[in-house]
């Protein structure tokens, strides 16, 4: 998927970056090259983010509908096997072979499971884990405003290309 036309240099830059196997110095090397003024330089390197933009956005938006299909899918084939699970249960059948398939119901293995009520405050300390402190950074921040503190500054702001 091309959105705009490449010169043929331009156009190799861009099967590079595709490849996936040509190392980025090979492409440095490549894009510095390329003879030309500066805005043609960023016409063109603007058109090939551009384009590699779209189209990690098609395979973004593909990927969340293949994601959505399969869970789909995976939630009625459990639902499936639950129901016929209860179903055999019910009628007591819980261990059978067919001409395709063998089935039997059992216990599952492992551990127990487990069902901690809501109020941690009956829970004895020993059964509790200890974590480490975490740092608030939205606090600091506010803290940072009206005073300076030894153990924590702000840094500048980054700064990133706009293409439009």
């Amino acid at each position: 998927m091309k959105l705009y036309e490449l010169t043929e240099q331009y156009d190799e830059v861009m099967n590079l970056l595709y490849d996936g196997e040509t190392d980025e110095q090979t492409i440095l090397d490549t894009l510095e090259s390329i003879e030309g003024e500066i805005e043609d330089k960023a016409d063109n390197y603007a058109k090939i983010i551009k384009t590699m933009t779209a189209e990690a956005e098609a395979i973004k938006s593909e990927e969340d509908r293949i994601h959505k299909r399969r869970m789909t899918l995976e939630n009625r084939a459990k639902w499936l096997k639950d129901t016929l699970q209860a179903n055999l249960e019910f009628i007591g059948k819980t261990k059978f072979k067919t001409e395709l398939f063998s089935f039997s119901v059992s216990s599952n293995g492992g551990k127990r499971p487990l069902v901690i009520t809501d109020n941690l405050g009956e829970i004895p300390g020993k059964y509790l884990i200890p974590q480490d402190p975490v740092v608030d950074k939205d606090a600091v921040r506010e803290l940072l405003k009206d005073k300076e503190v030894e153990w924590a500054k702000l840094e500048p702001y980054g700064k990133h290309l706009n293409i439009r």
